[in-house]
């Protein structure tokens, strides 16, 4: 008899966090599991600023995927473009751009998030955004690369633009941003003589009226204090109107002449949810607290993906909000539903407690929440450290990730720029690769072979 095959689509926290317990508490007679990613590798996302800044490499925040002791996973390289869960197969687009059917009789979807935008006049083709290794690797450059060339330069109008950096969005990933690679900025000028630190501006804006507000009133007040001691203006209530390759409007009215414009206002979830024809909840996938998707036979979803019911909230249809807490806690209890159905037993639904907030803007500066007990500077820091280090998933990239932070502590950034920035970079859309999804019509065609001969009958 077939083993069943067990597809799990993304290598994120939710993805990777599964896969690891299923191979741990699976035996390899019971399942067959495959995983779709384009990257042998977990991206550790919430250190991706430190990335931009330097304080990290970029190897050390790539996971790889192949260093389990247990490893018996079969990886796809390429990602999941579509879904038939009448005919139980996905369509993956391998790296190399070509097309191929995989089906599946327990599929887990974990595809995660992409950046979320709006539709602003030159948005999509001037904004950055801070969601992958190459977004991170490229703002580094681009950052530095601004810094020479202004140093160079002898207008003082493209100078201007030049030292003027705008971050969009006041959340975790904003407010970091931003607090590191203004850090990389104060550092590096001491290198560049002919540049003036004053010079150099950075603006950080949010429609909301709060800067993080799930910190609460006094550490979002610290946090905002801390930025602005810096000199990082904070704007709250304003956006971007329009943008150009030499200026950014703002909705206040003011024109700011940049050639940097870094958004990171927010995540939607993959567009791969859209191929399913499946009902959604604020663009998330419905799912039930077991994780199961509704009318979709053998198919399981979690992660910023999914819109899976808090059940630990005091409000009613509260949903998890897309963290890499949730995110992993959700992949051991998806597991644990999964070999409860191979082995036919009775699910258990997702509840958690809240281990708390941490927010780290770089040196001795942060603020952090474990437990709900609050906490500043070097404790804040110390404890956002600690459990970024600590949730790692292997001693390797442990290891890594400490050298670097005691060598940055030690020895600084040399401000180097690695060459390999484009002329041309990518837009959003392709650095995120938002543009390769199908439609559900196209999905229905490719698997049409597959939907005339039964249900997961190729692989």
């Amino acid at each position: 008899m077939a083993r069943p095959r067990i597809l799990v689509v993304g290598a994120g926290f939710a993805g990777v966090e599964c896969i690891r317990r299923l191979e741990r508490r699976l035996a390899p007679a019971e399942a067959d599991i495959a995983l779709v990613t384009p990257n042998s590798y977990q991206l550790y996302l919430p250190l991706l600023p430190q990335v931009a800044s330097g304080v990290l490499t970029p190897q050390s925040v790539a996971v790889s995927l192949r260093r389990s002791s247990r490893y018996r996973t079969r990886i796809i390289p390429g990602g999941v473009v579509g879904v038939d869960t009448r005919a139980k197969a996905c369509v993956v687009r391998k790296i190399t751009g070509e097309f191929e059917e995989h089906a599946y009789d327990q599929l887990v979807l974990a595809p995660g998030s992409v950046t979320r935008t709006f539709d602003v006049p030159g948005l999509a083709e001037h904004a950055r955004g801070m969601k992958t290794l190459a977004e991170a690797t490229y703002l580094r450059d681009h950052v530095i690369s601004q810094l020479d060339l202004a140093d160079a330069g002898e207008d003082e109008a493209e100078r201007a633009a030049r030292l003027c950096f705008v971050v969009v969005g006041g959340g975790y990933a904003g407010t970091e941003t931003a607090a590191c690679l203004q850090r990389l900025t104060h550092h590096a000028v001491k290198r560049y003589p002919r540049l003036d630190p004053r010079e150099i501006t950075w603006h950080l804006l949010d429609l909301a009226p709060k800067l993080m507000p799930e910190l609460g009133d006094s550490l979002g007040r610290t946090a905002l204090d801390v930025l602005r001691r810096r000199g990082i203006q904070v704007s709250l209530g304003v956006s971007v109107a329009k943008a150009t390759a030499t200026e950014i409007t703002l909705t206040d009215g003011r024109v700011l002449p940049s050639r940097t414009l870094i958004w990171t206002a927010g995540v939607a979830a993959s567009p791969l949810i859209g191929t399913l024809d499946a009902e959604t909840v604020r663009g998330r996938l419905l799912v039930t607290p077991e994780m199961t998707v509704p009318g979709a036979d053998g198919v399981f979803a979690l992660g910023d993906a999914a819109a899976v019911p808090d059940l630990a909230a005091r409000e009613e249809g509260a949903i998890c909000p897309p963290t890499a807490q949730h995110a992993l806690r959700q992949g051991r209890t998806l597991a644990d539903n999964l070999i409860a159905t191979l082995r036919r037993q009775p699910l258990r639904p997702y509840v958690h407690k809240d281990l708390g907030l941490v927010v780290d803007l770089g040196g001795t500066d942060a603020v952090s929440k474990p437990l709900g007990i609050p906490l500043r500077g070097l404790p804040a820091q110390a404890v956002a450290r600690g459990y970024h280090w600590s949730a790692l998933r292997t001693n390797v990239a442990k290891a890594r990730v400490l050298t670097n932070w005691l060598l940055n502590a030690t020895a600084g950034d040399d401000f180097v720029r690695t060459g390999i920035q484009p002329s041309k970079p990518p837009t959003l859309r392709q650095f995120e690769h938002t543009d390769a999804y199908l439609s559900p019509d196209q999905v229905r065609a490719r698997t049409a072979a597959l939907r005339a001969s039964g249900p997961g009958t190729a692989g």
